[in-house]
């Protein structure tokens, strides 16, 4: 879908192509594009395919191109998706400046995009292509340390459930905020990369004011770098200690099968050596030898009772309390759910 926009008293506006006034600076908006609205693009402005590709492209990195006739800017922008598997990602824009119109392409519809479009960005102006590449950095700095928070909570809330019962949809879901911080890591450095070639390129030439918007611009980006690698060293050091833990319940419960396994090896070893046709020892006593296999059995379930006791007492009692705290929990996420089921019953 392709939007025109061009600015009057400051304000911009959304226009029909064949309404647009060609003496004005003119925002051409190409999101969620289509084939029809690429063929457009080519035809009309004359822009190279490659370098459409190369905007359509999801793992694009960011760079600053000269396309002949126009001035090719590729940065990646934050990207929301509740129903993807990564919700969190970045996705690549294309800027374009050519003569009189300025045209970002987009294969999506991003947050960024949208700020730019309502009209909650304030300094926007279209008289100077420069300064509204600098105001869509600065939203994009800005909406990547937004999401990073955001990250940063889910991160502690996941962290907080696993305290209470290590389950596998926690551990995905934390693999998942990784993901996300590589993928902000990597599109946050390549940012930077543009920003040192904007201050010595000379295919766009800054102004003095501009200069002070790339300082800002540049400043949020090293702080979003900073924040997104100090997440991610941390996410990384809470899943090696889950792991840990992990492994020690496994081998905890091991130690019991094995000790369980030993203690019934006996009987069993007792009960196939005598099944044979061999005789048994206890058939001289007759009525007897029922009291006596009864008194094995009893003396046998007291050892096995000490010996249990022994290994429970070499555990914490914290280790009771937290059982009761699981119990508790899932209890709380039932009635959640039963909740949840009684709220829809009644929307419908």
């Amino acid at each position: 879908m392709i939007t025109y926009w061009q600015q009057n008293d400051g304000k911009l506006l959304k226009i029909k192509k064949e309404e647009l006034d060609e003496t004005q600076r003119t925002w051409v908006d190409a999101r969620v594009v289509t084939r029809d609205d690429v063929e457009l693009l080519q035809e009309e402005y004359k822009i190279d395919p490659e370098h459409i590709l190369d905007i359509l492209d999801p793992d694009e990195l960011s760079r600053l191109e000269d396309g002949d006739t126009y001035i090719l800017t590729i940065l990646r922008l934050p990207f929301y998706d509740p129903a993807a598997e990564t919700q969190y990602s970045t996705v690549p824009l294309g800027i374009i400046i050519k003569e009189n119109c300025i045209i970002t392409i987009c294969w999506t519809d991003c947050e960024v995009l949208k700020d730019f479009s309502m009209g909650r960005v304030k300094g926007i102006t279209l008289s100077d292509f420069p300064a509204f590449i600098m105001r869509l950095l600065g939203r994009a700095n800005m909406t990547f340390l937004r999401y990073l928070k955001e990250i940063n909570r889910r991160s502690a809330a996941i962290q907080n459930e696993l305290q209470l019962a290590v389950e596998n949809r926690e551990i995905m879901q934390l693999l998942g905020l990784e993901k996300s911080l590589v993928y902000f890591t990597t599109s946050l450095k390549s940012n930077q990369l543009l920003l040192e070639k904007y201050r010595k390129t000379k295919l766009i030439k800054l102004d003095y004011e501009d200069m002070d918007w790339l300082d800002d611009v540049e400043i949020d980006s090293h702080q979003a770098i900073e924040m997104a690698d100090t997440y991610r060293n941390v996410l990384l050091g809470v899943t090696d200690a889950f792991d840990s833990v992990i492994n020690n319940n496994l081998n905890m419960y091991m130690k019991r099968l094995s000790i369980l396994n030993i203690i019934m090896m006996v009987p069993t070893f007792i009960t196939s050596f005598w099944g044979m046709n061999i005789e048994l020892p206890l058939v001289k006593y007759g009525k007897w030898s029922v009291l006596i296999l009864s008194g094995l059995c009893l003396f046998s379930i007291f050892v096995t009772n000490f010996i249990l006791g022994i290994m429970e007492r070499r555990y914490p009692k914290a280790r009771k309390e937290q059982t009761i705290k699981i119990k508790q929990k899932r209890k709380e996420r039932k009635n959640a759910r039963r909740l949840k089921s009684i709220e829809a019953a009644l929307l419908e």
